[in-house]
């Protein structure tokens, strides 16, 4: 990595972090502040666009719940994206976070520049997060959300045949788990999925998760702590626990009895992440299942290097730009 890079990392790991499992709640609750991409801070996470308007709203999450949701909408009635009826694309995002942390401000500059470049409504769904709410809450949150804002597409000015999902880490995992339970639920349609370094396999059997198991911004203490607060019972020092829960596919989308059906796919990487190999192994069974799948590996960054787009720089919008650009392949009839 680069140096500025390599320093930056370095302050994240040592100014206060702690290890995932033994945070008070109130460190926990600090890891979910909005994070505005807007005066210092944004030297850090990257500028919003310009030209794409910003509100909130509520969504209906699993049992009813009302779960906040942030729209991202680029301005004008004509652009990229608009189809005949004035309709425009959706993208349901779901950040990252361990399923503990995380929300939708410090997603800011991807969501917008992604509607800027693809015309398409960014919804930015707050599911709700361990260790208050436990697995599959955050799973069936997401489905359930993912359905009501396509049932409520013609007041969102949206087009239901062209939604689709987007995440990172966490993010990424139930971004997969929902195009599943959508398969297997017999809807609603989900045109694409953009999963940006995805946990896959919580029995954590990919080879990187060891290789790279002092890697900085997530390690395997790290791996550990967000799954156990998820699942709720320690792992144990060697992460041994809760095996039973770790094969549901709700949890590990790669441990899927099948990956036929699901919607094409791009699968990002990091080269120094634990993860490189859950979402290097996650795009190999899609395409052994027949689902078009694009997989890149970015070198040279560590795990959440999307969230830092203003120090990392040139690979962030990089990576911005292919996900742009596979949305909007998947959005063109």
């Amino acid at each position: 990595m680069r140096l500025r890079l390599r320093a930056f990392t370095w302050l994240l790991d040592h100014l206060g972090r702690g290890e995932v499992a033994t945070l008070t709640p109130k460190q926990l609750a600090a890891r979910r502040t909005p994070v505005p991409a807007s005066g210092l801070t944004a030297l850090f996470v990257g500028r919003a666009e310009r030209g794409v308007r910003t509100t909130t709203g509520t969504v209906e999450g699993d049992g009813g719940v009302r779960l906040p949701v942030t729209f991202y909408r680029p301005d004008g009635a004509a652009g990229p994206g608009v189809d005949a009826s004035g309709r425009r694309p959706l993208l349901v995002y779901l950040h990252g976070g361990g399923w503990v942390g995380g929300s939708a401000d410090g997603y800011a500059w991807l969501c917008t520049g992604i509607a800027a470049a693809t015309g398409a409504v960014v919804a930015s769904v707050e599911y709700r997060m361990a260790p208050e709410h436990l697995f599959p809450v955050a799973a069936l949150d997401c489905f359930a959300a993912v359905t009501d804002l396509v049932a409520d597409a013609d007041r969102l000015g949206v087009d239901p045949a062209r939604v689709a999902v987007s995440g990172d880490s966490a993010g990424g995992n139930l971004s997969a788990v929902v195009t599943l339970l959508a398969r297997d639920a017999g809807g609603p349609a989900i045109a694409g999925q953009a999963l940006i370094y995805p946990a896959t396999d919580a029995t954590l059997s990919s080879p990187s998760i060891r290789r790279l198991a002092d890697a900085p911004v997530l390690d395997l203490d790290d791996i550990h702590g967000f799954l156990g607060l998820y699942l709720g019972h320690d792992l144990g020092p060697d992460g041994a626990g809760g095996a039973s829960d770790r094969t549901d596919p709700r949890l590990s989308p790669l441990l899927a009895a099948s990956h036929a059906g699901l919607p094409p796919a791009l699968v990002q990487t990091a080269e120094h992440d634990p993860l490189v190999d859950d979402g290097r192994r996650y795009a190999d069974a899609l395409a052994a299942a027949g689902v078009p799948v694009r997989y890149t590996r970015y070198e040279g960054v560590p795990h959440g290097f999307v969230s830092f787009a203003g120090v990392v720089g040139a690979p962030a919008f990089q990576a911005r730009a292919e996900i742009s650009a596979f949305l909007t392949e998947v959005f063109t009839p």
